[in-house]
C-alpha cells in the first residue's frame, strides 16, 4: 500500500472550531491550498497504483481525487466511517452557524457521489445515507470498526486496585455519548465509595458535566481531562470496568463507538448503551454488557453486578477480547477491506 498524505487539521479542536464557521478565516484558507499543493507532490511523486481508497474524514477530499483518478483511468473508494453534517448536527455546529451546516451538507452529498465504491461499517449507517442523500446501495460494501491492536492490546502485568471498583471513561464529551447518564449513576452509587469513577477527555460538554457533578456533591468521580496516551492506556488496563455510550442520538445509534472496540481490545469487560448495531456485532453478557439508554439506574446496576460477580467479569473480557481479534483487529478488518476492494 502506498500513503498519500498531507496535513490539514491540527487536532480535533482545530476541525470544530472550523467547522463553527472559522473556515472564513483567510489564514485557514490558505492553509488549505498549502495542504493541497503538497498533496499534490506527493501524489506526482506515487507512480503508478491499482485503486485510490479516501480514508475518514475524505467526504471533502475526493473532488480533487477525483480529478486525479479520472486522469489516471483508475477507481476510487471512500470509507466514510461517519458522517460529517450527522456530526456537525449533533455538536450543534449547525445552529451555530447555519451557512456553514448547509455548506457541508451539499459538499458531503456531492462527495458521496464521487466514489466507484463506498465502504460502510454497517447496514444502519448505509441505510442512513442512501436515504439522506438518495444513493444506491449497489454502490456500498461493508468493513467492520475496530481499533488498533499494535496500540490497544493486554497488559497482564497491570491489574485492577483491590481496596475500591474502578470504573473509567475516556473519550470526548458530546452528547451522543451521554455523560449525563454516567455522573446520575454515579449520583446512584453514592452510598458505595469503594466504586470510583475516572473520566479521562475533554469535549463541548465537559464544563457542564462537571458543574453537574458538583452540584450532586459526588466524591466518587475524578476528571483526568486529556493525558498521554500510555498513561490512559495503563488507567484503561487498570480499570474494572470501561464504559461505552448511552445517548440516543442518530449518531450514537448508528455506529460502535471507539471507546468499546478499544475496551475490548485490552481485554477489559465494557458496559455500554443498547442497540441493534451493537447486537449484530457483539453478544450481551458473553462480550459486553448492554444496558438500556439514558438509564443511570440500569447503569449503576450493572456497575453493582459487574463488581459482585467477577466470573462474569472475566467471561466478558476473554471473550469479548476474542470476538475483537478475530473480526475487529487490524488484521481481520483489512482482510475485509482486501475482499471488498477486489470486489468492485
Amino acid at each position: 500500500m502506498l500513503e498519500c498524505h498531507s496535513n490539514l487539521w491540527r487536532n480535533e479542536e482545530d476541525r470544530v472550531n472550523q467547522a463553527s464557521g472559522g473556515w472564513f478565516n483567510p489564514k485557514f484558507l490558505w492553509r488549505v491550498v498549502v495542504a493541497y499543493y503538497k498533496l499534490f507532490r506527493k501524489y506526482m511523486r506515487i507512480g503508478d497504483y491499482d485503486i485510490m481508497l479516501i480514508g475518514y474524514p475524505g467526504q471533502f477530499d475526493t473532488y480533487v481525487a477525483k480529478i486525479f483518478t479520472w486522469a489516471a483511468k483508475k477507481p476510487m473508494a471512500l470509507d466514510i466511517l461517519m458522517s460529517l453534517h450527522l456530526i456537525a448536527e449533533e455538536r450543534g455546529l449547525t445552529k451555530k452557524s447555519p451557512f456553514t451546516g448547509q455548506l457541508i451538507f451539499w459538499l458531503e452529498k456531492g462527495g458521496l457521489k464521487l466514489p466507484d465504491l463506498l465502504i460502510a461499517e454497517n447496514a444502519e449507517y448505509e441505510e442512513y445515507y442512501c436515504n439522506k442523500y438518495k444513493l444506491s446501495r449497489t454502490r456500498f460494501k461493508r468493513v467492520s470498526h475496530g481499533a488498533d491492536d499494535q496500540v490497544f492490546f493486554p497488559r497482564p502485568h497491570l491489574h485492577p486496585p483491590k481496596d475500591c471498583f474502578r470504573v473509567l471513561y475516556h473519550g470526548t464529551f458530546v452528547p451522543s455519548h451521554g455523560l449525563e447518564t454516567i455522573i446520575q449513576a454515579a449520583e446512584h452509587l453514592q452510598s458505595h465509595p469503594e466504586i470510583q469513577f475516572d473520566f479521562y477527555g475533554v469535549g463541548q460538554e465537559q464544563p457542564k458535566i462537571k458543574l453537574l457533578a458538583k452540584k450532586l456533591n459526588l466524591n466518587n468521580v475524578t476528571f483526568h481531562s486529556w493525558v498521554e496516551m500510555e498513561d490512559l492506556l495503563n488507567a484503561m488496563a487498570q480499570s474494572h470496568v470501561l464504559l461505552g455510550v448511552f445517548g440516543t442520538t442518530k449518531q450514537s445509534y448508528c455506529t460502535i463507538q471507539n471507546k468499546v472496540w478499544e475496551g475490548l481490545a485490552l481485554c477489559r469487560p465494557v458496559i455500554t448503551g443498547d442497540a441493534k448495531t451493537i447486537r449484530d456485532a457483539l453478544t450481551h453478557k458473553e462480550h459486553i454488557y448492554l444496558i438500556e439508554r439514558e438509564n443511570p439506574k440500569a447503569l449503576a446496576d450493572a456497575i453493582r453486578a459487574l463488581q459482585a460477580d467477577t466470573e462474569l467479569c472475566d467471561h466478558i473480557a476473554t471473550h469479548g477480547y476474542r470476538q475483537f481479534k478475530n473480526n475487529h483487529s487490524v488484521a481481520a478488518i483489512g482482510k475485509q477491506l482486501k475482499d471488498a476492494l477486489l470486489n468492485m
